[in-house]
């Protein structure tokens, strides 16, 4: 069922959204292995985010991971630590300053690339084996967003994150 674009939920979903930026970025060569964080990446609409071994093995849905910073501090607090480091979620793409939420079923740019967020990223199982007891729950609800790569283009730390409609 479609919403009203004439309604008031439809105006406030489309109202301004602050921009925000990436803080880190993380790249999985080979699967269980240690996660890289260079300060730049390639994404491709083909093959997703260029040398991260995830990225095009599910049809383009989920060619880059993303999650808020504000996240990591709430997950860290349901596991009683005072910090949880990002590459311990193997998110690939960190931001900070913006709700992924709001940017359900949208476009928007990150660095020069053009993505379109395509769902939820939830824990995995492997979340008990990493964060420890509790993990999995921990990040129920904070583990980010999937997206496909539109239109290529370079993320760098601290490029902007904006809705497409925004921009």
């Amino acid at each position: 069922m479609a919403l009203d674009p004439a309604s008031p939920l439809a105006r406030l979903l489309d109202a301004p959204m602050r921009p925000g930026h990436v803080v880190w970025i993380g790249l999985r060569p080979l699967r269980r292995a240690p996660i890289q964080a260079p300060d730049m990446a390639v994404l491709d609409p083909e093959h997703g985010l260029i040398g991260d071994h995830y990225s095009s093995r599910t049809g383009g849905a989920r060619h880059v991971t993303l999650i808020q910073a504000e996240h990591l501090a709430a997950i860290a607090a349901h596991l009683g630590r005072d910090v949880v480091a990002p590459q311990e979620l193997r998110r690939n793409i960190v931001v900070s300053g913006i709700n992924l939420a709001a940017l359900k079923g949208r476009r928007f740019a990150l660095g020069s690339a053009v993505l379109e967020a395509t769902g939820e990223c939830h824990p995995c199982s492997r979340m008990e084996e990493i964060l420890g007891a509790g993990g999995y729950n921990a990040v129920r609800g904070h583990g980010g967003i999937t997206a496909r790569v539109l239109a290529g283009g370079v993320v760098r730390l601290g490029d902007g994150v904006v809705r497409e409609d925004a921009r």
